[in-house]
């Protein structure tokens, strides 16, 4: 196999192939169902006969494969590749693969499906969302129809009628994006205080913070204050750091967002990617789900009209610690059965409960990945790889990913009680949600 090395501009390369294309057969449009979790929308694909599970994410040109969860896949025509990007490290080995078969729903295809296959495991965000991922697609399913992405149905639209697209469409607003390197870009408004600015930003539907803005790339750029270090997630190559806080207001056409968050990663994580001209930065999947949202690749247009989520507050997980799902455990369930008991007066049965089953089942079992410093519950002792087993009365088995985070989101001043395993110490730790980063004037 021969060896090729790719740069990837801020997590993959920009390799196109004007062969890999989805097509959609026989109908005016295709609907996707999908998942939302954590602002991140997650579709079925099936890649040469098996179902797999796919990130959706405008933030790349290449569609990625790193992990299979036990399946199997037979790839055609692979060769050796190093990747490199966003994170510290300059490179990791992969492979790429050419001509698959690609399938979503029944009606589009995709016959010469190139895939890149990332060989590193840590790179692996199943645990960090809670259900099992196998890669990311972004380019190669929007370049050749208009997609409508409705983030209250969960629902993806993609269109093979001009006509029937522009009826849909008649009551959104309209902006110009530019398509460069395979990446959707948008002039918005940042007003880090009281002046806006014009901003060239990346759509990066793959990233769940509402914005991220590049200091290093901004002329007299000042951090807002308060702010705080924190983790801001994982990149290509490793883990991503930087600073969190709030901006004044955020513009996106005739739109206004008041105090969204923001975090601005610092030059280490960003020093080997290639950015476009004028970029400063992204908007990312907190903004952009309070919109039913079109992209119109072919004509470099994005149509947006509001949904009833366009209203909610930006809220910070104010607990300081990023969870992740360590598996699953087989547990035991209490059943009730419910058992006919003849009634001799009447000749009719009534229903009594009065037995108990138990039965295994398999449930989640969640760790902490990261706590951020000085935060309450750094403050309050809790550590990395603590698994949590109850959190305010209730088994963290019976919960999802996303419903912890939603706790930690809640409302600040809440209390949160969690009962943890530490190695063979069962603890009860208490401490109250603190919003670390209040916009100050």
């Amino acid at each position: 196999m021969k060896l090729r090395h790719f740069i990837l501009f801020f997590f993959f390369s920009i390799f196109i192939n004007a062969q890999n294309s989805f097509e959609i057969k026989d109908v005016k449009k295709t609907v996707i169902p999908f998942k939302l979790i954590n602002n991140l929308i997650f579709i079925p694909i099936n890649i040469n006969g098996v179902n797999l599970t796919f990130l959706l994410d405008t933030g790349v040109a290449e569609t990625l494969l790193f992990s299979l969860e036990n399946q199997e896949v037979k790839l055609s025509e692979v060769e050796k590749i190093k990747f490199s990007g966003l994170g510290g490290d300059l490179s990791i080995d992969g492979f790429k693969s050419d001509n698959n078969i690609g399938k979503i729903g029944d009606h589009m295809i995709n016959n010469s499906m190139s895939i890149f296959l990332i060989l590193n495991q840590e790179f692996n965000i199943s645990s960090h969302v809670g259900i099992p991922v196998n890669g990311v697609i972004g380019y190669h399913l929007f370049k050749n129809h208009p997609i409508s992405i409705d983030y209250s149905s969960k629902k993806i639209t993609v269109y093979n009628d001009r006509e029937l697209f522009k009826r849909k469409t008649r009551k959104f607003e309209e902006l110009p994006v530019s398509i460069e390197k395979s990446k959707p870009y948008l002039y918005t408004d940042v007003e880090m205080t009281n002046e806006k600015k014009s901003s060239k930003l990346l759509i990066d539907l793959g990233n769940s913070d509402p914005i991220w803005l590049f200091p290093a790339l901004i002329k007299d750029f000042v951090y807002n204050r308060p702010n705080i270090e924190d983790f801001l997630g994982r990149g290509f190559n490793g883990d991503i750091y930087g600073k969190r806080s709030r901006i004044h207001n955020f513009y996106i056409g005739n739109f206004k967002f008041e105090k969204p968050l923001t975090a601005m990663p610092d030059e280490f994580s960003i020093q080997h990617v290639h950015l476009v001209e004028d970029r400063k930065g992204s908007v990312g999947g907190e903004i952009m789900r309070r919109f039913t949202v079109v992209f119109d690749y072919p004509n470099e247009k994005l149509y947006l009209r509001p949904n009833r989520n366009f209203d909610d507050p930006f809220h910070f997980n104010m607990s300081g610690l990023d969870f992740k799902q360590d598996g699953m455990q087989w547990q035991e369930d209490l059943v009730k059965i419910e058992t006919k008991k003849a009634n001799k007066a009447s000749s009719e049965f009534s229903t009594a409960t009065d037995k108990f089953q138990y039965k295994f089942v398999l449930k989640p079992i969640f760790s902490i990945s990261g706590v951020r410093k000085d935060s309450p519950a750094d403050k309050a002792g809790l550590k990395k790889d603590d698994q949590i087993i109850f959190i305010n009365g209730s088994k963290t088995s019976d919960m999802s990913l996303e419903k912890i985070m939603e706790m930690m989101k809640s409302y600040e001043g809440r209390s949160i009680t969690m009962i943890i395993q530490r190695k063979t110490q069962q603890l009860t730790i208490k401490f109250q949600l603190e919003d670390p980063i209040p916009y100050q004037e």
